[in-house]
C-alpha cells in the first residue's frame, strides 16, 4: 500500500522498481512466495493503467556462482508511446509490448546484463549475493541505462570501527568502480545512466563514535580464551557513569536513537563519505530523509531502528552527470524533482525503500546536429 500511495501521488509514466535480496534472507524457504507477490503487483488495481511490464528475477539460488537475488521491475503507462528496450546481443532496440516475466532464464536473456562480482572481491572469498543487473531503455529518443546494484555490507561493527575509512568501505569502493567501468566500456554506445539499489554505504564508524561519545570513557572487554576484543562500552565521564554506547560485532546500542531521526539525521550526513570518491563520475540529489537502514522488522515498530548497526543511508539513487542534465528542473516548481523514502511510519523490512521522481525534459538526449538513432529499430 505504501508503494501504491507513492505511485498514485506521482503518477509516473515509466516506473523502475529495483529490489535486492529477493525472496528474503531465507530465500530457499521463502522464494515460493515470490510468484504470488509478482502476480499481485502486476494485477493490482493501483497498477491497472500500466499495460506493459518487464520483470527480471534472479531466483536461481542453487547456482552459487551466479545468484544475486536481484529483482528488477519496469512498468509502462498506457499513455506512453514509443518506448524501446535494448537487446545487448543484437545491439539494437526493440519496441516494448505486453507484459513479460523472466526468472530462470536471466543468464540467456539478451535484454539485460547480469553479473556477480568476481570472487576475489568478496570478503574472505566467501560467496554472497552481491552483483548488478543492467537494462537499457529509450523513451522518445532519450536513451539511458538503469542499473540495479547490491554492494557488500559491514560484517562487524568492531572491525568497521577500527580504521577510518573502514576496510569495508574500501571493498564497496572497488566493487562500485567495477560496475561503472563495466557499463562504460567499449562494447556499447555510452548513454546516461542511473544506478540504484542497496549500496550498503555506511557512516564513517570511527568518526561517528568519536563524535557521539566525545565526552565518554571507553571500556574494552576481551574474550577470556582468545583475548580478542568482543565488546566496547562507552560511559559518560560523570552523570553516574551512564552507558552511552555498547558496541559488539552485531550490536550498536546507542542510548538516544533520536539523533538518527531528528531533522532526518542530517547532523550525521557529514560522516556519509563513501560517495565522495566518485564525485567525478556520480551525482546524487540532496538527501532529505532519515537513514534507510537498519529498521526494526517488528510490524508495530515502523519508525524504530534495530540496535544491530549504526543507522546509515544504505539505499540510494545515483546517476551520471549526463543523466542529471536529462532531468527537467523548473524554476517555478521545485517539487518537480523529489528524492525521498517510502513508508516512513510503516514497517517495510529492515530497509526503508527510497524513490526518485522526475520528469525528463522534452527532447532531452537528442544531439543538436542530428536526431539520436536509438529509435531506428524493428
Amino acid at each position: 500500500r505504501s508503494l501504491f500511495q507513492v505511485v498514485h501521488a506521482h503518477k509516473p509514466h515509466f516506473m523502475a522498481l529495483h529490489c535486492q535480496e529477493f525472496g528474503g534472507k531465507n530465500y530457499e524457504a521463502s522464494m515460493s512466495h515470490v510468484d504470488k507477490f509478482v502476480k499481485e503487483l502486476l494485477s493490482s488495481d493501483a497498477m491497472k493503467d500500466y499495460n506493459r511490464a518487464r520483470v527480471y528475477l534472479d531466483e536461481n539460488y542453487k547456482s552459487q556462482e551466479h545468484f544475486t537475488a536481484l529483482g528488477s521491475f519496469y512498468f509502462l503507462h498506457e499513455s506512453l508511446k514509443n518506448i524501446y528496450q535494448f537487446d545487448f546481443k543484437a545491439k539494437k532496440y526493440k519496441k516494448v509490448t505486453g507484459k513479460e516475466i523472466y526468472s530462470d532464464t536471466l543468464e540467456s536473456t539478451p535484454m539485460l546484463e547480469k553479473e556477480k562480482f568476481p570472487q576475489d572481491y568478496f570478503p574472505e572469498c566467501k560467496w554472497s549475493r552481491k552483483g548488478f543487473i543492467r537494462t537499457r531503455w529509450c523513451i522518445t529518443d532519450c536513451a539511458f541505462d538503469l542499473v540495479n546494484i547490491h554492494l557488500f555490507h559491514d560484517a562487524s561493527n568492531l572491525i568497521a570501527w577500527e580504521t577510518s575509512p573502514s576496510v569495508y568501505s574500501g571493498i564497496r569502493h572497488k566493487a562500485l568502480g567495477y560496475v561503472l567501468d563495466r557499463i562504460l566500456d567499449q562494447r556499447f554506445e555510452k548513454v546516461s545512466y542511473f544506478v540504484f539499489g542497496d549500496f550498503n554505504f555506511r557512516l564513517d564508524a570511527k568518526a561517528v563514535v568519536e563524535t557521539l561519545c566525545a565526552k565518554a570513557t571507553m571500556q574494552t572487554i576481551r574474550a577470556a580464551d582468545t583475548n580478542e576484543v568482543v565488546k566496547l562500552i562507552f560511559r559518560e565521564s560523570d552523570n553516574d557513569r551512564k552507558v552511552m554506547l555498547q558496541l559488539e560485532k552485531k550490536l550498536f546500542d546507542y542510548f538516544n536513537q533520536d539523533v538518527f531521526r531528528d531533522n532526518n539525521g542530517t547532523a550525521l550526513l557529514e560522516f556519509d563519505r563513501e560517495l565522495s570518491v566518485f564525485k567525478d563520475r556520480l551525482y546524487e540529489l540532496d538527501i532529505s530523509f532519515p537513514p534507510s537502514y537498519p529498521y526494526s522488522e517488528d510490524s508495530s515498530q515502523g519508525k524504530q531502528y534495530m540496535n544491530t548497526r549504526c543507522p546509515a543511508w544504505c539505499d540510494r539513487i545515483l546517476m551520471s552527470h549526463s543523466a542529471k542534465e536529462l532531468i527537467l528542473k523548473s524554476e517555478n516548481d521545485e517539487k518537480i524533482v523529489i528524492y525521498d523514502h517510502i513508508g516512513p511510519n510503516v514497517c517495510m523490512g529492515d530497509h526503508k525503500p527510497v524513490f526518485l521522481s522526475f520528469r525528463i525534459a522534452a527532447g532531452a538526449g537528442k544531439p543538436i546536429a542530428n536526431v539520436h538513432k536509438c529509435c531506428v529499430v524493428q
